[in-house]
């Protein structure tokens, strides 16, 4: 049932009530046509006491004089007069609605005290009963303001968890992004390469053919898809939380590491890039995403010097400072042969981010190319 057609019922009941009561108590007057007319008139603005509580407040005040000042039974308006202070104080506000409460408590003491010539102890209970409405009417506008705040603060937190969550899902998204591609294009680089020099020792001559370069070529290339597979299983696995219990014999690499850096320097080597591992500084374990961001980055920059650089020597380069890895690799190959403009290259500065880190790439001081990250460990400070 919606609030309008209650309204009205309500109207009509309280009329129902007022001429019943005058009706079954006609003191000191009896109602004729003119108390009826009135006591509808008094009673029949409370079908719109929500929409426009004060003129019904106002509407039913001038039509209780006239009713009273004729002497019709007084206490025929006491429940539509009580409906309408309710109303007043539970829809406006606290100032407003008190004002207009302690407005119509003194226009009826005016009244009553004007038409028995002094105060009864009636019309103080009536009086009585008006201030207890004023303050049910204040107490449920109260609690429905309280009961709205709550709601409006669910539904804010609701909107907070919903924005969290979507932001949390595009992190997981470039994260994943990031892992797939670093550890595909990496092997995917090698076994292109190894390929390339594979087919080209094919296309010769039989009795000029070199056995042994072929060999390492495609052993090079068998490393490299077994190492991609394993990476791609690991990450699969942590993205669909599974325990790989189909293949339990199967390797399962642990998380990327510094300790680990040979497994990327040695394919690099086998496809004729000469790769030199420094480490200057006091080497230590170091938190396991700055680790994680490291190695990455270490293994989008060989990949760049497999494909770009033309190059026959590579430097990687760690420096262990206080507070922070600053990792270092360089080329000897063309100097604007790396990719700045790539997913390999944006997904090297978001690693360098992602710990607080910076990331810079561009021609070297002795020709070559430089891919330099400074990675804080939180370690001092």
């Amino acid at each position: 049932m919606s609030r309008a057609l209650t309204d009205v019922l309500l109207a009509v009941l309280a009329t129902a009530v007022a001429v019943g009561w005058a009706v079954l108590a006609p003191q000191p007057k009896p109602l004729d046509a003119w108390g009826v007319l009135l006591a509808v008139a008094a009673c029949a603005p409370l079908a719109v006491r929500r929409r426009r509580p004060v003129v019904v407040l106002v509407v039913h005040m001038a039509v209780s004089v006239p009713y009273h000042a004729l002497d019709y039974p007084h206490d025929a308006l006491v429940v539509p007069g009580l409906l309408v202070v309710y109303t007043v104080a539970s829809v406006m506000r606290r100032p407003h609605s008190l004002l207009v409460g302690t407005g119509a408590v003194v226009v009826v003491l005016v009244i009553r005290a004007v038409d028995d010539g002094r105060v009864r102890f009636d019309t103080l209970t009536t009086l009585g009963w008006m201030v207890a409405a004023v303050g049910v009417g204040e107490a449920v506008r109260s609690r429905r303001a309280y009961l709205a705040e709550i709601v409006d603060r669910a539904e804010r937190a609701e909107r907070t968890r919903e924005e969290e969550a979507l932001r949390r899902v595009t992190e997981e998204r470039l994260r994943i992004a990031r892992d797939l591609h670093d550890l595909l294009a990496h092997s995917i680089t090698l076994i292109h390469v190894q390929a390339g020099v594979a087919a080209h020792l094919l296309a010769e001559s039989a009795d000029r053919l070199n056995r042994t370069v072929m060999v390492r070529s495609l052993d090079t290339i068998t490393e490299a898809c077994l190492r991609a597979r394993a990476e791609l299983r690991a990450t699969l696995a942590v993205l669909r939380d599974s325990t790989m219990t189909e293949h339990p014999d199967e390797d399962r690499r642990p998380v990327p590491a510094l300790s680990r850096l040979s497994d990327l320097t040695a394919p690099v080597t086998a496809v004729g890039v000469t790769v030199d591992l420094v480490s200057t500084g006091d080497s230590r374990p170091l938190p396991p995403a700055v680790e994680v961001a490291a190695y990455r980055i270490v293994q989008e920059a060989l990949t760049n010097v497999v494909k770009h650089a033309v190059a026959t020597r590579a430097r990687v380069e760690l420096a262990y400072l206080p507070d922070a890895l600053v990792v270092t690799v360089t080329d000897d190959g063309r100097g604007g042969a790396g990719t700045a403009g790539g997913y390999g290259f944006v997904g090297m500065v978001e690693r360098a981010r992602s710990v607080g880190g910076t990331l810079t790439a561009g021609s070297a001081r002795d020709g070559g190319f430089r891919v330099m990250a400074e990675l804080p460990t939180g370690e001092h400070g």
